[in-house]
């Protein structure tokens, strides 16, 4: 006879939400090698078995506050979109500074650089938030234009989204040639396909 499967605490509850609170702190606080069942209990001010009871395993965790980053990032990246829907472009690179400049989001890579089941948590949110940033782009040019007369939306989405993931992993490292020159590069070209229509501050660029 098959096993019945094992209770999982509520996923909408004020105890879950106090311990994914504490495992972003501590993530940020001391990075995520140092989330056990142990640590996280006594943050939380819990016995390690209430942790255990809503997240049976430690990728279950972690998993979870990947999720909710996600659906806050989503949220704003929505909102956003909804009132600036003639300024997508200019959204989304203002939007990938914020993502990419995260603390949290770069212990969440690191630790998927370790954990295979966290490596495809982080592929399937980051496919959603895609998907989300392609519809944007679609509704404002249509799904198969060329705004530039070259690059395909997706490119466009993949290059404005992806430059500053990129530029922050250097900087990260110490090193920033050029880092300014690109972003002001393509700052002009986002201007040259979508005028501006918004008026924001600019984007703070890498130090020279």
């Amino acid at each position: 006879m098959a096993s019945s499967p094992r209770r999982v605490g509520a996923e909408k509850s004020k105890t879950r939400d106090v311990l994914l609170d504490s495992v972003e702190k501590m993530m940020l606080d001391t990075g995520y090698a140092s989330v056990t069942y142990r640590s996280l209990a006594a943050e939380a001010g819990v016995t390690a078995s209430l942790v255990q009871y809503y997240f049976p395993t430690l990728d279950d965790i972690f998993r979870a506050a990947i999720a909710r980053y996600t659906d806050r990032n989503l949220a704003v990246l929505q909102s956003a979109l909804q009132k600036r829907a003639e300024d997508p472009l200019h959204v989304l690179w203002e939007y990938s500074w914020d993502e990419a400049t995260s603390a949290l989001m770069t212990e969440f890579m690191a630790l998927g650089n370790h954990r295979e089941s966290i490596r495809a948590e982080i592929a399937e949110v980051t496919e959603r938030v895609r998907q989300l940033q392609m519809e944007a782009v679609a509704r404002k040019f249509g799904p198969d234009a060329r705004p530039d007369g070259r690059l395909s939306l997706g490119a466009m989405v993949l290059l404005i989204t992806g430059i500053p993931k990129f530029l922050n992993l250097e900087s990260g490292i110490g090193v920033d040639t050029a880092h300014a020159e690109v972003v002001e590069a393509l700052e002009g070209y986002i201007d040259s396909v979508e005028p501006r229509i918004t008026q924001t501050a600019r984007t703070k660029r890498p130090r020279t």
